[in-house]
């Protein structure tokens, strides 16, 4: 996923401290704190793991308010959630998101990320078929890595 320019980044920060202004929230710098530090990062990652990164940045935030503040930037439509299996909920900055499924080893749980137009050509053709406007969409392919480096791969695959 491609950085986001220092202005794209401020119309980020602008429509969630909009967002927490219209549920009566209080802008705090433990939100700000988490903002930045999931808008800097380009991959998947599960609360603990930014919890993790925060603390090792010294930032004083509880587990609890990265928890919290995760929830509201899903709300407000900036991060998506995804549950890959019964793993721990993974999320991503999902500001200019493009629309890209998954592809998950069993394994070693890498996370692959793909995109094909024929699946919105599906998608399309689905929605036109029932009448329904889709919002998004999720894709989640799980299977076993078959290359020599994965970690945690089991013989018999």
């Amino acid at each position: 996923m491609a950085q986001l320019s220092k202005d794209q980044i401020e119309t980020v920060r602008s429509r969630f401290n909009d967002y927490l202004r219209s549920q009566n929230l209080r802008q705090t710098v433990e939100r700000a704190l988490i903002f930045d530090e999931v808008y800097e990062t380009d991959d998947h990652f599960d609360a603990d793991e930014l919890y993790g990164r925060l603390k090792s940045n010294n930032a004083a935030v509880s587990r609890a308010t990265v928890y919290n503040t995760l929830e509201l930037l899903v709300d407000c439509n900036l991060v998506v959630r995804h549950q890959f299996g019964n793993k721990q909920a993974k999320f991503e900055k999902s500001y200019r998101y493009w629309q890209h499924d998954h592809l998950i080893c069993l394994d070693c749980n890498k996370l692959n990320e793909f995109c094909d137009p024929r699946i919105q050509t599906i998608r399309d053709m689905v929605a036109e078929i029932f009448d329904f406007e889709i919002s998004h969409h999720s894709l989640n392919m799980y299977g076993h890595c078959k290359k020599d480096n994965c970690p945690d791969r089991l013989v018999s695959h």
